[in-house]
């Protein structure tokens, strides 16, 4: 029951102290409050809170000192206690790197009544999601399964503990890894084990949209914005509306409109393209890219300010490659999903396909893997066991035939090679392969065919810079 959560209140100016006290119980918390960090940490230790709001700058002990305080272990405070810092104008970025230090949110003053209690509301929900959390560890110790995503390895592991650790809280994070390796998958565990998992999640490719519609499928628009508008729409942050938004492929979205959506992020306000008002947005944004954010902001695709906006927590999922231990798991798990989602009954997984299977390169990843399952599951007599023969025609042959030295499928990279020029010779070479057929290049290569021709675009304008 809400009247029961208690919020503790920590607020060095007397009037704004009695008003965020006043106001909170007001919602139906109930309510205590210090003035200082030191009374602070006192009152908690000995009232428990379940949430507590405290200003960042305070005489004897800050903000900071008092959240390092309440998340060291032994301290004797309940360890989901969930912090909210009340920062000035200009202290964003102290309180972006509160949030790694474990603070659940931040608010800037003057305090935004409505957002302070969404921001409440959802550290409520928290309390909810801890027992399905410690639900989902136990699953995982005894299978290797967290949410939808399967593993043992030491690499999926420490991916796995640091999801856990951050699917309770509101903070941003950036997932990054090569096409296919499950980084929508990693978007959608943190959604179901966290408080919003009853809100909607809703993920958007970037490289999908045209630039002159983007900003219109994020923010929205109103009616007659431009032409076509023929019906006010809204946008994916309000479809996202309590829940989670996936910008997928954040590399591709233009710059101007990261500049907007650095605003939205920074304000939790956002403005329909041809709206005269702003409305108040509760959105949890994650951000997935196949491309080394670094060098994208290098090069001036990313803006830096975005990157560290989203950059609060980084994942980086590892190709299939560099955890091949956990595809017999995997296979197990997708052929369950397939039975289930084709109405089959293959009984298990032949050991003459897993040999084959672990033998492979896998230069698609997981999403190469589970097309290959699902064929062979469709292929596979119900009541029999998947065996090699359900395989496609030809698989891993090309991958075993291009070992050979002086076959022209080989890119031969010389040591002291650039990255840059190491990725332009494998996109020319492999448009070669193909025929100079772009579609199956970007599918080869696992990018998208907006990136392959961003990358073709860049090659010829370098080239024409040479030549001048």
């Amino acid at each position: 029951m809400q009247n029961a959560v208690k919020v503790l209140i920590v607020e060095d100016e007397p009037h704004a102290l009695t008003g965020l006290a006043e106001l909170i119980s007001g919602w139906g918390y109930r309510t205590e409050t210090a003035r200082d960090g030191i009374e602070g940490w006192e009152k908690a230790l000995a009232w428990d809170p379940a949430i507590v709001v405290t200003d960042l700058k305070m005489p004897r002990l800050d903000g900071i000192g008092l959240l390092t305080r309440l998340n060291e272990e032994g301290s004797g405070i309940n360890s989901n206690v969930a912090v909210v810092l009340l920062t000035a104008q200009g202290s964003i970025q102290v309180a972006v790197d509160a949030m790694k230090l474990g603070a659940y949110d931040f608010l800037q003053k003057p305090v935004d009544a409505t957002r302070l209690r969404t921001i409440l509301t959802n550290a409520t929900r928290q309390r909810d999601t801890t027992i399905e959390l410690e639900v989902a560890r136990r699953r995982l110790r005894e299978t290797g399964i967290l949410g939808s995503m399967v593993g043992t390895s030491r690499a999926m592991r420490d991916i796995f503990a640091l999801i856990e650790q951050i699917a309770p809280s509101n903070v941003s994070v950036l997932i990054t890894g090569e096409s296919g390796t499950g980084k929508e998958m990693v978007a959608r565990t943190l959604h179901e084990l966290s408080p919003r998992k009853s809100r909607p999640f809703v993920a958007v490719n970037c490289a999908a949209i045209p630039e002159t519609l983007i900003e219109s499928e994020i923010f929205g628009h109103e009616k007659g914005s431009f032409t076509g508008a023929v019906e006010r729409r809204a946008g994916c942050f309000e479809l996202a509306s309590g829940g989670t938004l996936l910008l997928d492929e954040l590399g591709e979205m233009p710059v101007g409109t990261q500049a907007k959506l650095l605003r939205v992020l920074e304000e939790r306000k956002l403005r329909r393209l041809g709206a005269r008002t702003e409305q108040e947005v509760d959105v949890r944004v994650l951000a997935a890219t196949n491309r080394d954010p670094g060098q994208a902001v290098a090069r001036g695709e990313l803006r830096s300010d975005l990157y560290y906006r989203l950059n609060v927590f980084h994942i980086d999922m590892p190709p299939l490659r560099e955890h091949i231990e956990d595809l017999p798991a995997m296979v197990e798990a997708m052929v369950r999903e397939m039975n289930q989602k084709h109405g089959r009954h293959v009984s298990g997984v032949g050991q003459s396909i897993l040999d084959r299977m672990m033998a492979y390169n896998w230069p698609g990843n997981a999403r190469e893997l589970r097309n290959t399952v699902e064929r062979a599951v469709i292929l596979c007599p119900d009541g029999a066991p998947l065996d090699a023969g359900h395989l496609p025609p030809g698989f891993g042959k090309g991958q075993a035939q291009s070992l050979h030295a002086g076959d022209a499928s080989i890119v031969a990279i010389p040591v002291g090679t650039t990255v840059d020029e190491a990725e332009r010779q494998l996109i020319l070479r492999t448009l070669e392969s193909t025929g100079q057929n772009k579609t199956r290049a970007a599918e080869i290569l696992g990018v998208s065919l907006k990136t392959l021709h961003n990358k073709l675009k860049e090659y010829s304008h370098a080239r024409e810079d040479q030549l001048a």
